[in-house]
């Protein structure tokens, strides 16, 4: 079974729901977890450098990290809806 969530900054305020949930599965279980935030803001928004510290060590512990760069397909798929609209009107 996979855990998958967004890490978003409210879902990190809630830092003891964010380790406890991540320390529950610890090598148990795969962890899925997406982000916009780079882990250096982690420290800032969780508000403890020991409990961040450990929070990282163990979601970055034999993981694969995958960046993805460049456009959104989201707002490259709304210009195209804009695009059209103008276009019919």
């Amino acid at each position: 079974m996979a855990l998958h969530f967004f890490v978003t900054r409210k879902c990190l305020q809630n830092s003891r729901l964010s380790f406890s949930t991540v320390e529950d599965g610890y090598e148990r279980q795969s962890l899925i977890l997406t982000t916009n935030l780079p882990f250096e803001q982690w420290t800032e928004i969780l508000g403890n450098e020991r409990l961040t510290g450990a929070l990282l060590d163990r979601i970055t512990h034999r993981v694969h990290i995958i960046e993805a760069n460049g456009e959104s397909y989201r707002l490259k798929d709304a210009k195209k809806r804009t695009k059209r609209k103008t276009a019919k009107n």
